[in-house]
């Protein structure tokens, strides 16, 4: 990443600026999404001080590195380990799909490994594979516990 680039990513984390929809403080009802005023005596509309700033393009963040991640890559959402031929590591950073499961994440960590990928949504392996194996064992258990009790009520009969 260049040096130009952090200073661009710099500039736009800077320029966070809210804009709050007219009314929203009033009302309960008032989502706190972006409208725009349009009423005849809006004081938000004519552009008083006191009632907030509307979207101009002097807010807009800079073209080079508009969409991108504050890490400094592109993002990339990725639901297989087949989709990571697709991505530039310099460039791209992927972020695994919710609706991935443990197996697979595991093998799509291990391919971004291998392939210098970074991973914006990154698990610890070995927790998943913990969580794993305690979950066999518990219920490995409680077989063994229910077939005990089977195997004593036909021994008093």
């Amino acid at each position: 990443m260049t040096k130009e680039i952090q200073r661009l990513l710099r500039v736009r984390k800077n320029k966070s600026t809210r804009f709050k929809r007219e009314g929203v403080d009033k009302k309960k009802c008032v989502k706190d999404s972006w409208r725009r005023p349009r009423g005849i005596q809006s004081k938000q509309r004519r552009q008083k001080k006191a009632k907030g700033p509307l979207p101009t393009p002097g807010y807009g963040s800079p073209i080079a590195v508009r969409g991108m991640h504050p890490s400094g890559f592109f993002e990339s959402l990725v639901y297989n380990p087949l989709d990571l031929a697709d991505v530039d590591p310099t460039t791209h950073a992927v972020r695994i799909a919710a609706s991935v499961g443990g197996r697979k994440r595991i093998l799509i960590q291990e391919a971004a490994s291998v392939a210098g990928i970074k991973v914006l949504n990154k698990k610890d392996v070995t927790l998943i594979k913990k969580e794993k194996t305690s979950t066999k064992v518990s219920t490995a258990h409680d077989d063994d516990a229910s077939d005990d009790i089977s195997d004593d009520e036909e021994e008093e009969e």
